[in-house]
């Protein structure tokens, strides 16, 4: 049986995680094994437990003690759980908590690149896409339709922000991912040369005359491929498209020239999933 904390006010000891602390600063990127993460709602929050991720404290409405005590693990009885109605977190929190639960987390230690490109066929690397929903979404996807990981560039969104997270629906604890390079001076270079090392050709999502379809049978034959998407609104980089191996396509009709940077990734993923 955890800590069971009955909360009125901000002052309350114990809730800065979720009142005071900005995504920065709970990341702490200076020390990352005392980074933490929010995450939102029941089935994230199981998720992340599953995976192994650490809790350090929860805050929910009261109706929700229950189902969050049953998937607590061994071992935490000692841990806080702040609890109030509903107006009273809303006050606390500054937005309205999905299915009335928080949980903020120790980071997880994440996999370099060489360990999660080892066994991996096919990975989607995210350039600089700074959208918390569209990675979230990506995530999904990249976890439900075939993909082995997932690498992001020095400035892509964390995808342990409390949204990206919760729109994963907690895929992020269950797709490896890593970060390909920590400062925006490793990417394209020596990013794209490193997954060639590893064995892996590139592919550029990208418009363009030289651009060839996704369902282009030269892609399905590649044994290892990472499958590059960018950025909402401006898209790749034009060093990046110049760096990789292939540059590719959704063929589109009706005169659209392209598909959201998370529903495009879904399109991808199965088009050219390794073994189709």
């Amino acid at each position: 049986m955890a800590r069971i904390i009955e909360i009125t006010d901000l002052s309350a000891p114990g809730l800065e995680a979720y009142t005071q602390l900005t995504h920065a600063q709970l990341r702490n990127r200076l020390e990352p094994e005392r980074g933490i993460f929010i995450a939102e709602s029941a089935k994230v929050i199981a998720c992340a437990l599953k995976a192994g991720c650490r809790p350090l404290s929860a805050l929910m409405e009261r109706n929700h003690l229950a189902a969050f005590l049953a998937c607590l693990p061994a071992g935490y009885e000692q841990l806080p759980v702040y609890t109030a109605d509903r107006e009273v977190l809303e006050r606390l929190t500054g937005y309205q908590v999905t299915r009335g639960m928080l949980c903020a987390m120790r980071r997880p230690v994440q996999p370099d690149v060489a360990e999660l490109c080892r066994s991996a066929r096919r990975i989607a690397v995210l350039e600089d896409i700074t959208d918390a929903t569209n990675v979230g979404a990506i995530f999904r996807s990249a976890a439900a339709l075939g993909m082995d990981g997932v690498l992001v560039t020095p400035c892509c969104c964390d995808p342990l922000y409390r949204r990206a997270v919760r729109v994963s629906m907690g895929t992020v604890f269950q797709i490896p991912w890593a970060r390909i390079g920590e400062d925006p001076s490793q990417w394209p270079q020596p990013g794209l040369s490193h997954l060639r090392t590893l064995g892996f050709r590139t592919v550029a999502m990208a418009l363009g005359d030289d651009s060839i379809p996704i369902d282009d049978p030269v892609l399905a034959r590649e044994e290892k491929l990472a499958i590059v998407l960018g950025t909402e609104g401006d898209g790749l980089s034009p060093r990046t498209i110049a760096g990789c191996d292939y540059t590719a396509r959704i063929p589109m009709l009706h005169g659209v020239d392209s598909l959201n940077v998370a529903a495009a990734g879904a399109v991808i993923f199965w088009q050219l999933r390794a073994g189709r």
